[in-house]
């Protein structure tokens, strides 16, 4: 990833949760492009849920950043793309409390990708996809995810990079 005259290294993320039973075993996979670089993350968790492991796919790929870049996240998922662009600065000035007054879900997870996009490391835009829609990055992201749902007694995490 390189810089040019003081701008950005550009990355376009797909993230993508799984979950086989909700709340079951579950996986979470993310598709990271640059240039000609891709690198492919996922992992899972015994027991989880689908929401979780949405929020964790964008959570790895941010930290799987070495330096500030130009981002364009790619989701499925309504309660990311809403949650981080719309929702979590009420949750903030609501000490993490929903409008209708019940305590935040997924909350340490909320905490730390509040801590990764809105920083100010990275310069961050999220788009939502239709899921199962036939766009590439998001099949991929997907096909990740289920990689990542872990058999019964086990937990992964596994990087691979190409390019």
């Amino acid at each position: 990833m390189s810089e040019k005259a003081g701008r950005l290294p550009a990355v376009t993320i797909y993230s993508d949760g799984a979950c086989k039973g909700n709340p079951g075993p579950g996986g979470w996979g993310a598709l990271l492009l640059s240039g000609a670089r891709e690198k492919e993350l996922f992992g899972g968790e015994a027991l989880t849920t689908n929401n979780r492991m949405e929020l964790t796919a964008v959570i790895r790929a941010l930290e799987a950043l070495k330096r500030p870049c130009e981002v364009n996240i790619y989701t499925d998922s309504q309660y990311v793309r809403q949650g981080i662009t719309a929702w979590i600065a009420n949750w903030r000035r609501k000490g993490w409390r929903t409008a209708g007054g019940q305590p935040v879900k997924n909350l340490e997870l909320w905490q730390q990708l509040d801590r990764l996009a809105n920083g100010g490391e990275h310069r961050i835009t999220w788009h939502w996809v239709k899921g199962h829609a036939g766009d590439a990055g998001n099949e991929r992201a997907d096909a990740l995810a289920n990689k990542g749902v872990p058999e019964p007694e086990e937990t992964t995490d596994e990087t691979r990079e190409n390019g």
